[in-house]
């Protein structure tokens, strides 16, 4: 059984944040601009709550006697709107309020409901709810769109403005209309009652016309599927998603997985890793084949990201990056008993509560 250990990583990661920190206790999410200068180099949502985020999985959080605690939950509470949501320009407003949410809960400091009233307003009946999802480009953009038709759960929920009946009726949308077929996202590109074999994707032939891609709807998909996880609730075809996965992998060379997968610091490692291994706990279905994916993909993974120049490398350097990446080493730590090392336990911050 190979081994990996990830202390000096660890360490490297660490180090990045650190060199983020700003005078009043926030966080910048980047360090240098690009060409043409779109970048806010100051105290930033996404620094701030990264920042937070990175801190906890690696074992760095501050604790409750460290001033810095206290300076970093002010410095994102300080970036509210008048309505109680956080806005940033690379995210939907939805995703920048459940992200920063999600990171003061790590505190024990999510603001209550009424602050967000205004904010929560359009989504707390089962109609509002139910008219967002319906709304969404399932077809042609299931990635980005996912950041809204999810967030709404994790900004109802975690502020508590969330009954069991929402909820209920949140997850009950999802499973009436799972894709019988790939077991992930909304019906893709074919008749309700279709469920053949999952077809070969190439880069020129998407599953219907315009849609997108599977792995987009992989990577939009992984977004419910950590509310579902949240909520201990089931996958209705935890066996598709696991054929859906397997078969990414298997054939990335031929399909929209091959650009740069298990080579980048980004998010769509995390969602792989965490969907076909959630998914795997749910059914005993090729189970072995699931493993051994694994483990080809942490041998690939761990020695390239662990060659990154932590000081030069612009995505590493992108605390929202950083974050996605830190996600996929402490599931895969996670998911590979004994054979992920580090000294202090990664932990995932979805299994404390939804949305990265």
């Amino acid at each position: 059984m190979k081994t990996y250990n990830l202390d000096n990583l660890v360490e490297k990661i660490h180090r990045t944040v650190q060199s983020h920190l700003l005078p009043d206790g926030g966080y910048a999410r980047w360090l240098w601009n690009t060409p043409t200068s779109d970048r806010n180099l100051g105290v930033n949502e996404y620094g701030c709550a990264d920042a937070a985020n990175i801190l906890y999985s690696i074992g760095r959080f501050p604790r409750h006697d460290d001033p810095a605690r206290a300076k970093l939950i002010k410095a994102l509470l300080d970036l509210r709107h008048e309505d109680g949501s956080f806005a940033e320009p690379t995210h939907h407003p939805i995703h920048t309020t459940a992200h920063c949410l999600a990171a003061l809960d790590l505190f024990d400091a999510v603001p209550d409901q009424s602050e967000l009233a205004p904010f929560l307003e359009p989504f707390r009946t089962k109609e509002g709810a139910y008219a967002l999802l319906e709304s969404l480009l399932w077809e042609k953009n299931p990635w980005s769109e996912s950041h809204k038709g999810a967030g709404m759960f994790v900004c109802m929920n975690l502020t508590r403005a969330a009954d069991m009946e929402w909820n209920d009726n949140y997850f009950r949308w999802l499973w009436d209309n799972t894709d019988e077929r790939y077991g992930m996202s909304r019906m893709i590109g074919h008749q309700e009652g279709d469920a053949g074999n999952l077809p070969d994707e190439t880069e020129n032939t998407k599953p219907s016309g315009t849609a997108a891609q599977v792995a987009d709807h992989l990577f939009g998909w992984f977004h419910y599927m950590f509310n579902m996880e949240c909520a201990h609730m089931p996958l209705r075809y935890p066996e598709k998603v696991v054929d859906t996965c397997l078969h990414l992998w298997r054939n990335r060379e031929q399909n929209s997985l091959k650009k740069g997968f298990a080579h980048g610091v980004d998010f769509k490692e995390i969602d792989w890793v965490f969907v076909i291994n959630r998914a795997s706990r749910q059914t005993p279905h090729r189970w072995h084949e699931v493993k051994e994916a694994l483990r080809e993909f942490a041998a690939e993974f761990l020695p390239w990201i662990d060659t990154v120049d932590h000081t030069t490398d612009d995505r590493f350097n992108d605390l929202h990056m950083l974050f996605g990446a830190v996600c996929a080493l402490a599931e895969l730590q996670a998911a590979l008993p004994g054979e992920v090392r580090t000294t202090v336990p990664l932990k995932l911050v979805l299994d404390r509560r939804p949305f990265i």
